[in-house]
Order: structure tokens, then C-alpha cells, then sequence
């Protein structure tokens, strides 16, 4: 039943406007690595939620390895937002019918923080808006401090990863 609520309110959501974002305010239920989270709104409906802007290495599969810094991503943004109430500016609806959503906890851009900390790659494909700079400049910042996945000389962003037939591995 909870399923059936959350794709009704994603459709709902999908239907909006498509320029105006849709507030959510839940708690933070899960986080299922360093960009995908589960909110849970007062009403109970659940919402697994991509974090917009953002792609973190990758986490281990059962048939995959994971990417190096990957399970210190899910680490980090778990230690920022689990079991917390943060607001979502829900800005869109992903081929999974997932949310997509910049996080703010306590006034902040949890999204932005994540790849300040180097934990994520701004997400250059799909930023938009104002807070394509915001991003890019938070990557950069990262990059030239090394801090994160840019300790490694040459990290593989997820989305090279993902395609990769042999998982990454050759890349390592």
C-alpha cells in the first residue's frame, strides 16, 4: 500500500510544474550510499531520493565491486542526515521514479557539501540552474585540496564507472 502512495505522490509530483520545485519535509530513514537516501514524510509515505547535482563513487554490489571512496561517501552523508528531518526541494523524477532533491539539514546544502568534501562529483550532466556554478565550484575547491576521492591521482567519476563492461576494475 505505502508503495502505491509514494508513486501516486511522485506522479503527482511529476505533473507539477516542471520549472517550480516541490518542497518535502521527512526524516531520513536510510541512506543507501553517498547520493541515494529513503525519506520518510509525517504521513508516512516513503520516497527513496537521489540527491540532485551530485554522483558519489560508487558502493559494492553483490555482482559488483564498489569504487574506491565509495562506502566513505555513504559514510558521510550518513553521519550528516540519518534520522534527521531535512527539507527536499524535490527539482525532478529520475527513470527509477525517484525523487531527485536537494537535501537541506539545519540551513544547509547537503548535496554542495558532499562534493566540498570531496565525497561526490558535481553531477556535470544534469546541473542546471543556479546551482551549477555553486557545484562546480565546490568540485574545484575539492580537487586543488585533494580532499576525499581527489587524494587519488585519477579517479574514475561513477558514471564512467557504470558503463565500464568489467566494473571498473582495469581502472583501479
Amino acid at each position: 500500500m505505502w508503495r502505491l502512495m509514494a508513486i501516486c505522490a511522485l506522479v503527482i509530483l511529476a505533473a507539477t510544474d516542471s520549472h517550480a520545485a516541490r518542497m518535502v519535509e521527512g526524516v531520513v530513514r536510510a541512506v543507501y550510499d553517498g547520493d541515494t537516501i529513503l525519506l520518510v514524510t509525517r504521513e508516512s509515505n516513503r520516497f527513496k531520493t537521489r540527491l540532485y547535482g551530485v554522483d558519489a563513487p560508487e558502493t559494492a554490489k553483490p555482482d559488483r565491486p564498489g569504487q574506491p571512496f565509495g562506502e566513505a561517501a555513504r559514510r558521510a552523508l550518513l553521519s550528516k542526515i540519518l534520522g534527521k528531518k531535512v527539507s527536499a526541494e524535490v527539482v525532478d523524477i529520475d527513470q527509477y521514479q525517484r525523487a531527485v532533491a536537494i537535501i537541506r539539514y539545519a540551513g544547509r546544502d547537503i548535496n554542495r557539501e558532499m562534493v566540498a568534501e570531496g565525497m561526490a562529483w558535481a553531477y556535470h550532466q544534469y546541473l542546471q540552474g543556479p546551482y551549477a556554478s555553486e557545484y562546480l565550484d565546490a568540485e574545484n575547491r575539492a580537487r586543488s585540496r585533494r580532499a576525499g576521492l581527489w587524494r587519488d591521482a585519477n579517479p574514475l567519476p561513477p558514471w564512467e564507472f557504470r558503463q565500464a563492461p568489467d566494473g571498473g576494475r582495469q581502472h583501479r
